[in-house]
């Protein structure tokens, strides 16, 4: 009952200026196409795709995990074209350098004989970026794009060289196969605004994949908004209001779950808890979820379902914990029942 009085004390009405609201109908109209439009082409996985279009609204970048052949591939494609976006793919391999990523001068000699360098872009240069299996690189390579993803620039040559606006990546895992892998650091990690599981889909769902994908025709997506639109509504999303009620909840959510503030009986298990990049994350997120949900201000239920995307991949358990079966999952479900 108390949750629900908070949730409904974070949805009441809030004063909101003409513009905002007139910004926020236009914004919910072309969300609710994107999401039509994707779901034509990808079946079974509307949680993965609202959380994905959660991410890019946010301004933020995804890590998707889930097993090959769940169609993340096909969902940034989709993306791509239904937000107006720019987009490209790399494929991480062990032997991938930052050059490939990056790009890199080229000396080239003009007509008159005098030589230049000239600098290549690559393929990061793109408004969103596919990292494929992005743990398969080395170290070297992951630490040249996350740079890339936190500063919205690369330097080459002591050059620098913006990123195209707006610029997001999702980011690709595989948690099986895990031989020859180079596991993200939790510093690195903790620069992905969410981390999305991808399932496995429903029977009826992949029953409509077998006879939609397997046919001679195969939909193709059109744009619901452009690369403005997209950034209009980002910088819409940080115009939201966000009752109180809704603030204490992210900051009791993300406190209780750091060794040493919560309760005992959660954070023992906890080696480190996340920092106030989950806060932020969450306070941004909530705000996009409320208008991929259909509406103007983020409840207490928000919170909620997007506690585990955004503190999943900010903590992580003992040792001990581990040994006795706990996982990161359970841990932040407990938690997010102490939030009522």
């Amino acid at each position: 009952m108390a949750a629900q009085a908070r949730a409904n004390e974070s949805t009441s009405p809030i004063d909101l200026d003409t513009g905002i609201v007139e910004a926020a109908e236009a914004a919910l109209s072309a969300i609710g196409a994107a999401r039509k439009e994707i779901g034509q082409v990808i079946f079974g996985q509307q949680k993965v795709v609202d959380l994905s279009l959660v991410t890019l609204l946010s301004g933020g970048h995804g890590l998707l995990v889930g097993v090959p052949g769940l169609a993340k591939t096909k969902l940034v494609e989709a993306m791509g074209t239904v937000l107006g976006l720019a987009a490209r793919r790399v494929q991480f391999t062990p032997d991938l350098m930052p050059s490939d990523i990056l790009g890199s001068e080229v000396l080239d000699e003009s007509s008159d004989g005098k030589r230049h360098f000239r600098f290549i872009k690559g393929p990061v240069f793109a408004q969103l970026l596919m990292a494929d299996e992005i743990n398969r690189a080395s170290p070297r390579t992951q630490s040249a794009l996350l740079q890339a993803m936190q500063e919205h620039h690369v330097t080459v040559a002591g050059e620098r060289y913006d990123l195209p606006a707006p610029f997001h990546v999702l980011a690709t895992q595989n948690p099986i196969e895990q031989e020859g892998t180079y596991p993200l650091p939790e510093a690195q990690l903790d620069r992905f605004l969410l981390e999305i599981d991808v399932g496995y889909p429903d029977r009826e769902a992949e029953r409509r994949i077998l006879l939609e994908t397997t046919g001679a025709a195969e939909y193709k997506p059109s744009p619901a908004m452009t690369s403005e639109t997209l950034m209009s509504i980002q910088r819409l999303v940080r115009r939201l209001p966000v009752g109180e009620a809704v603030v204490d909840a992210i900051l009791d959510l993300v406190r209780s779950a750091r060794p040493g503030e919560g309760e005992a009986s959660v954070t023992d298990k906890l080696s480190w808890g996340p920092g106030p990049r989950a806060s932020q994350s969450l306070t941004l997120a909530v705000r996009a979820r409320a208008l991929v949900e259909g509406r103007l201000a983020p409840s207490v239920d928000d919170v909620a379902a997007l506690a585990i995307p955004v503190l999943k991949h900010r903590v992580a358990l003992t040792f001990a914990a581990r040994a006795d079966g706990e996982t990161v999952e359970g841990l932040i479900g407990k938690l997010v029942e102490r939030l009522g």
